[in-house]
């Protein structure tokens, strides 16, 4: 019953036209530019410079206030366009500004995704392989032959088949990961099998997480966030810089500059593009805009339409709990990042997101 109630709302918040669909890969010919390491200094360029309509960024920057956003970021080539902070005149309500630590929630996934391919070109692991090979066997409760069939790949794309109507989704214990269906035979937005793949990391590598992630990115690209426990979830939390940081990186698929760090190029296209058919919008651990269907998180149906009717059909996007998004859009060679409370009580705001395209794109105006 609770499903037929959340797919009916579903269809009224996001029925919209399907879209052609899409390789979401950056120009070959991007000039970008990349922001000192250890540094404050970041070259900007104006709205006004680029030509973009400046007479719809207030009400964009209304709205994005208005929905408990608190930190809001555009670069375009790299350089910073927009960069406003809200919120710092809420009485009870703690200063945010540039230095401000935030948490990324689910859009730390595009993170381990990350990982787990430098992870794989280090020859560490492979995504093809059973998880049972770095997690050991009986890492679930299911039967030896059911569990040898998920694979590392699987946790990347939510197609474990585990069991996702339980009590506590983000219980990793082997008793909370129970059978439903064959990996590869069903998709859901399952955390738990998602938040075990830092596990596979750490054991095929050897290395601890924090130290695992600051090695092979973060001091590479100038980011100085760092992974909390928090119950069984690992969440990442940084500065919306940190993510602007992240989000130029991947435009440069997988760069920084000059410095490559993700070099296994067929992973990161594997990573930014359909992951496998049972939901197209969905990359590893990406989120894709421009598919012909969704299933949208918290729901086990498909629906006939895209991420976002008002976002470019190329974006592709981490986005978390409470509207935390890294946002790419390679056509434009744009990244936005978004932090900041659930606006209007939603804790996946799909809608909202929408709607900040609807108006992000009235003042880029390209």
């Amino acid at each position: 019953m609770k499903y037929s109630i959340i797919l009916a709302l579903a269809l009224f918040l996001f029925a919209c036209d399907k879209k052609d669909d899409n390789i979401h890969n950056p120009p070959e010919e991007a000039t970008l530019y990349f922001p000192p390491l250890n540094s404050e200094d970041w070259e900007s360029t104006s709205p006004n410079e680029l030509g973009w309509n400046t007479s719809e960024l207030d009400e964009l920057l209304a709205y994005l206030e208005n929905n408990n956003t608190r930190a809001f970021i555009v670069l375009k080539e790299g350089k910073v366009v927009i960069e406003e902070y809200f919120g710092n005149n809420i009485i009870g309500t703690a200063p945010f500004n540039k230095n401000t630590q935030w948490y990324w929630a689910s859009a730390g996934k595009t993170l381990t995704a990350t990982l787990v391919g430098i992870a794989q070109q280090e020859g560490f692991l492979n995504i093809e392989n059973p998880t049972s090979d770095y997690l050991s066997n009986g890492w679930t409760s299911l039967m030896s032959e059911k569990e040898q069939l998920i694979k590392v790949k699987n946790q990347l794309t939510m197609t474990t088949g585990l069991e996702y109507n339980v009590s506590d989704p983000d219980c990793t214990l082997p008793s909370c990961l129970t059978y439903k269906s064959d990996a590869g035979q069903q998709w859901f937005y399952h955390n738990s099998p998602y938040t075990l793949l830092e596990k596979v990391v750490e054991n095929a590598t050897g290395m601890d997480y924090n130290e695992y992630t600051n090695q092979k990115v973060e001091s590479i690209i100038g980011m100085n966030g760092q992974w909390i426990s928090q119950g069984y979830n690992n969440i990442y939390w940084s500065t919306a810089r940190d993510m602007a940081r992240f989000g130029l990186f991947i435009l440069n698929k997988g760069k920084w500059n000059n410095t490559v760090i993700l070099s296994d190029q067929e992973y990161y296209n594997q990573m930014v593009n359909t992951s496998q058919s049972l939901n197209p919008s969905y990359g590893y651990l990406w989120w894709l805009n421009g598919k012909e269907s969704i299933i949208f998180p918290g729901l086990p149906n498909s629906f006939n339409t895209s991420l976002s009717a008002n976002a470019p059909n190329d974006l592709f996007a981490g986005m978390g709990k409470n509207g935390q998004f890294v946002e790419i859009v390679p056509s434009k060679n744009i990244v936005v990042i978004r932090m900041g409370e659930a606006p209007g009580g939603s804790l996946v705001p799909i809608s909202f997101h929408d709607e900040m395209w609807e108006k992000i794109s009235l003042v880029i105006n390209e």
